[in-house]
């Protein structure tokens, strides 16, 4: 049976951290494939630095276009709001039933995961694993259902890369290859004169 690991988030951009994640849990074995799973906007939350989903999925499938067993979900964009991570997972499981899913996670958020809904059944059910960030280590790591991976790790976010692009530094090396040319073209993320 095929695994695929889950790596959702808002990918506000795509940056080379995620790609070299996921790019390490496939070649290395981990999984099979690595869907990247975007999050919607959530209109609870302040959204004023977040780009349109159609934006932040039109760079993924920049940054997946030609990456070897990394592949784009858009699944949550369809989901009623807010959604839940045990609720993607259930329909993913629906939709391909012959597939094994995992959720793939960062330590930081492993630290909060018994705050998630339904983080047992997630756990028993399809399987966590979680991958070490600086700051935050895995104390306790015989739990079923969790696999804690050393995967190399780029200290590079999102937020840095906004504000960096936002201050007119140039990019390219930090994001995958085409993700910075779509950024510029469509001068996302820069500030406006009153801003600056």
């Amino acid at each position: 049976m095929e695994t695929i690991g889950i790596l959702g988030g808002s990918f506000n951009p795509v940056h080379i951290g995620h790609m070299i994640l996921a790019s390490y849990l496939t070649q290395w074995g981990y999984v099979d494939k690595v869907w990247l799973s975007l999050s919607p906007r959530n209109p609870l939350k302040d959204a004023d630095d977040l780009l349109p989903d159609t934006k932040r999925l039109s760079m993924l499938s920049i940054a997946a276009k030609g990456a070897p067993d990394i592949e784009i979900c858009d699944i949550e964009l369809s989901m009623p709001k807010p959604s839940y991570t045990i609720n993607t997972l259930d329909l993913l499981h629906e939709r391909y039933p012959d597939v094994r899913f995992k959720l793939i996670i960062g330590s930081d958020n492993w630290r909060i995961f018994d705050k998630w809904r339904a983080p047992k059944r997630i756990l028993e059910e399809y399987g966590v694993m979680v991958y070490i960030r600086p700051g935050y280590p895995v104390e306790k790591r015989h739990i079923d259902g969790l696999e804690v991976v050393e995967a190399p790790m780029v200290h590079v976010s999102s937020t840095f890369i906004r504000n960096a692009i936002a201050r007119g530094r140039n990019m390219s090396y930090f994001l995958p290859a085409g993700v910075y040319k779509y950024i510029i073209d469509n001068r996302l993320y820069r500030k406006t004169e009153t801003e600056k």
